[in-house]
């Protein structure tokens, strides 16, 4: 086994058997460890594993609550009625709509408030919509292009 599958074994391992609220908890857990590790590494490595950090400290991929799903509700006829495209930046979701429409459609996304969204910022036809991680930030895209397109084939 590589010491770079080694360590993410060990960040695994620590993170699977305690809370941990911080980075510089969790480089010194696995130094107790004997694993040395420099920061940048480690948040590459957090983010290669796909560790969710939330309020309560690191969360293992499919620890995490699932983004609530937006197929019936009242997003859903906005989401028709304005979205053009939607792409992925990191962990924020890219939302083009026609000129004038994506103040409307940021109004919606902040009132329904899907699990996993910070908030949004609208211009005239994009709107950013920051999620907590990039991990949701697909889930949520993905939701957001299978409601568009189900709504086209009806």
């Amino acid at each position: 086994m590589s010491e770079k599958a080694k360590r993410r074994s060990m960040i695994l391992e620590v993170l699977s058997a305690q809370r941990v609220a911080r980075q510089e908890e969790l480089a010194e857990l696995l130094k107790q460890r004997g694993v040395l590790v420099t920061q940048a590494t480690l948040s590459r490595d957090l983010r290669d594993l796909n560790v969710f950090k939330g309020p309560a400290g690191y969360v293992l991929p499919g620890q995490y609550p699932q983004p609530a799903p937006l197929s019936a509700g009242p997003l859903e006829p906005a989401l028709r009625q304005y979205l053009v495209s939607a792409n992925q930046a990191g962990n924020l979701l890219v939302i083009r709509t026609r000129p004038g429409h994506a103040p409307a459609l940021a109004s919606e996304i902040d009132r329904v408030k899907p699990s996993g969204v910070v908030g949004t910022i609208a211009g005239d036809d994009t709107v950013f919509v920051a999620v907590e991680s990039p991990a949701r930030t697909r889930t949520l895209l993905r939701t957001m292009r299978q409601i568009v397109d189900r709504g086209e084939k009806e």
